[in-house]
């Protein structure tokens, strides 16, 4: 599907690790997730059943959004990192990849997620709840 600024969006169940990680290293969510541990990504990416792309509409095809998540495809879908390249940020990508996520899953389906704090007023802009949510931390 083509989204505004010719960008391309589609599901890629099989995406790349060292793309995946070139997208959240660019879009800043590299300070907090795994991006140098290769193996872990690769297992982030595998486990997903929810893989969502945007990628410029030119030759090179170049990755500039990734919306991943976890799914029943009935009642809720977790998105567990929506991020996009700087160089596409402000062009409406991260609002094209939640308006695909809502098309692929229906509208049955709630999507969640936990945000960065720099980015509550995005989630606002495009019309999601703020909700209370818990949390279990990581220990590595």
């Amino acid at each position: 599907m083509t989204g505004p600024a010719n960008i391309l969006y589609a599901s890629e169940p099989t995406l790349d690790v060292a793309e995946f990680r070139r997208v959240l290293v660019d879009s800043g969510l590299g300070k907090v997730r795994p991006v140098d541990d290769e193996a872990r990504l690769k297992t982030m990416l595998d486990n997903a059943n929810l893989l969502l792309t945007a990628r410029f509409d030119r030759p090179d095809r170049r990755l500039v959004g990734v919306a991943r998540g976890m799914t029943d495809f009935s009642w809720v879908c977790y998105i567990s990192d929506l991020a996009v390249s700087s160089a596409a940020q402000g062009l409406g990508v991260g609002k094209g990849l939640m308006d695909e996520a809502r098309r692929h899953l229906g509208p049955s389906v709630a999507i969640s997620l936990i945000s960065m704090p720099d980015a509550v007023g995005f989630y606002e802009r495009i019309g999601m709840k703020a909700v209370p949510a818990f949390w279990f931390g990581r220990q590595r």
